[in-house]
């Protein structure tokens, strides 16, 4: 496999960029080597400027479910682009996308547009404090909600990828009311409560984990979030940056019927272009500026190229149940790995929910929370995924992530992963 372009790349990016890399999980600390760097991308394929093609299973880390370059993504980019990249003022697309959201998302009544899904998460707890007049913030080890100070405390897979529980550069003080418990821990969540309950402001939670690798939360977690928070008079904030139009076309919180004060967004919702939103109910962000006190601005927010990528991808989703399709393709890819493990000789577990999945290579039945998760092999990690590389397959380079299907991984594609991972575990056993 020819990576001399992508290596001179990398060492001439490491003179200019921290780590070669703008944002750390693209780096391959994990699994060795240096990373491709990714000319372009064309369905389920993207193509390396070494001219390797990969399928690709990361999917831009989530947001392509329609897959690279869909036709009417990029028809709507180029339509918009046309007109002008930003104007600092309302437009008629960011009505038409917040108005779609509000109509999907379950919990959603108003919604407020941003640049990331770290921004909507600082903005959803900002909105909850003042809400509730509280200060304090429940999160779960493992997930992930942005590189804002207060969540950057046991915060998933980039901070466990680089082998650190939190970052440098956040001082004690700003992290002393936030309160992190095992994910999927019902009495941890009464206990956090019992102690602290008069000052919780919000739970925050990824309904189902997607940063320390696919995590689903167990029977009755997420009701029991809902229920505490309530009785509590506390706020619920489901942070669906990964999951929102990904578990169902109005998130985890219509799958599992379980439905939050605060939802943010992400990822899905630009098409591939920057954005985030959060929202929810109508007497809660009424809160925000200019209606309410709660400051939050953006100049970039609604931009209109993310806005009308966002828009083309929502209505690809509203004519399309593609949703059945890909679990069904999902469950195919899942089970024939999970057969092939196990005429290997090789234990692993793999949890899967609609289009997501991740290996995970462990002596164990479940995998339920950070801990397990973070006794899993990563050497057998990193020797799968570099057998999986060599035969053109490019899953996330961590053991912490997550793997997506998009609506272009189509059954041909599926059926040629099958017969590489025969390979690829015999790789493995030797």
């Amino acid at each position: 496999m020819n990576k001399d372009i992508s290596k001179e790349l990398f060492e001439k990016a490491q003179r200019y960029i921290p780590g070669g890399v703008n944002s750390p999980v693209r780096a391959w600390n994990a699994v060795g080597g240096y990373p491709p760097f990714i000319k372009r991308g064309e369905g389920a394929y993207i193509y390396d400027e070494d001219g390797n093609c990969f399928v690709d299973y990361f999917s831009s880390w989530g947001p392509l479910i329609l897959g690279h370059c869909h036709r009417d993504v990029v028809q709507a980019a180029m339509s918009a682009i046309e007109k002008g990249t930003s104007f600092g003022a309302p437009t008629e697309i960011e009505v038409k996308l917040c108005e779609t959201i509000v109509r999907t998302v379950p919990s959603i009544e108003m919604v407020r547009l941003v640049n990331s899904g770290t921004e909507a998460v600082m903005s959803a707890i900002r909105l909850a404090r003042a809400f509730t007049g509280k200060k304090k913030i429940v999160k779960f080890e493992g997930c992930y909600h942005g590189h804002w100070d207060p969540l950057l405390v046991k915060a998933g897979s980039g901070l466990a990828t680089a082998n650190i529980r939190s970052s440098a550069g956040v001082p004690e003080e700003i992290v002393k009311d936030t309160v992190v418990i095992p994910y999927n821990c019902t009495s941890a969540v009464q206990q956090a409560f019992d102690r602290y309950g008069d000052d919780i402001a919000c739970v925050i939670v990824e309904p189902v984990a997607g940063n320390m690798g696919t995590v689903l939360p167990v029977d009755g977690f997420l009701q029991s979030l809902r229920e505490i928070t309530k009785d509590n008079n506390s706020l619920l904030i489901f942070d669906e940056v990964i999951t929102g139009y990904r578990i169902s076309l109005g998130g985890a919180q219509e799958r599992f019927k379980v439905f939050p004060d605060i939802t943010c967004l992400g990822k899905i919702i630009g098409g591939g272009l920057p954005v985030g939103a959060y929202g929810g109910r109508r007497e809660i962000m009424e809160k925000v500026s200019p209606l309410g006190d709660v400051y939050q601005a953006g100049t970039l927010s609604g931009n209109p190229l993310a806005c009308a990528c966002g828009v083309a991808t929502l209505e690809v989703l509203l004519r399309n149940n593609i949703y059945d399709e890909m679990e069904e393709r999902t469950k195919k890819l899942c089970n024939a790995i999970e057969e092939i493990a196990l005429s290997k000789g090789i234990k692993i577990v793999i949890n899967k929910i609609a289009s997501m999945f991740t290996i995970f290579f462990t002596e164990g039945k479940r995998v339920e929370n950070y801990e397990t998760v973070s006794k899993c092999n990563g050497e057998m990690f990193r020797k799968f995924f570099s057998l999986s590389f060599e035969q053109g397959l490019y899953f996330p380079p961590s053991p912490y992530e997550t793997s997506f299907l998009s609506a272009a991984h189509n059954d041909d594609i599926i059926d040629k992963t099958i017969s590489s991972m025969e390979k690829i575990f015999k790789g493995l056993k030797s």
